[in-house]
């Protein structure tokens, strides 16, 4: 799948798969210059690059493993959504989960990006759904084991 994306600044970094199995594509902290980010603080990284995704399609950004687990730096909101009708720059807002003060260098890969197709869904009321084994039971009423 061929998906156009728009460098906003020279600088930027075209999304790459490190590996030729990744499911996301890396993008990279367009700055000027480093930012710093405080022990429970967040801030909005941007990378400088607008796409085209495709109809029927979702860009789904998420941390990066190594960001969480060395430095305790992951997206905000857990999981970006970028619709397909979306062009605006991509950022990531990153916050510091940890109690050290921590530094995103320019071209730093800071979040991925995976595009997943998505189904649209008419939503209908109605006053009773189906009957499962489940039922209403929420959280761990399956059980742990």
């Amino acid at each position: 799948m061929e998906v156009p994306v728009k460098k906003l600044h020279p600088a930027a970094k075209l999304p790459v798969y490190a590996t030729a199995e990744a499911a996301g594509a890396d993008l990279c902290a367009c700055l000027p210059e480093a930012v710093t980010i405080a022990p429970g603080e967040t801030k909005m990284i941007p990378t400088g690059l607008a796409v085209e995704i495709p109809r029927g399609y979702v860009g789904l950004v998420f941390g990066r493993s190594g960001l969480a687990l060395k430095r305790d730096l992951a997206p905000a909101n857990k999981v970006g959504v970028i619709d397909s009708d979306y062009r605006g720059e991509l950022k990531t807002a990153i916050h510091n989960h940890g109690s050290q003060t921590q530094v995103i260098e320019p071209g730093e890969r800071i979040a991925q990006l995976v595009l997943v197709p998505y189904l649209t869904a008419q939503f209908l009321e109605t006053d009773t759904l189906s009957d499962t084994q489940r039922g209403t039971g929420g959280f761990g009423s399956t059980g742990t084991r």
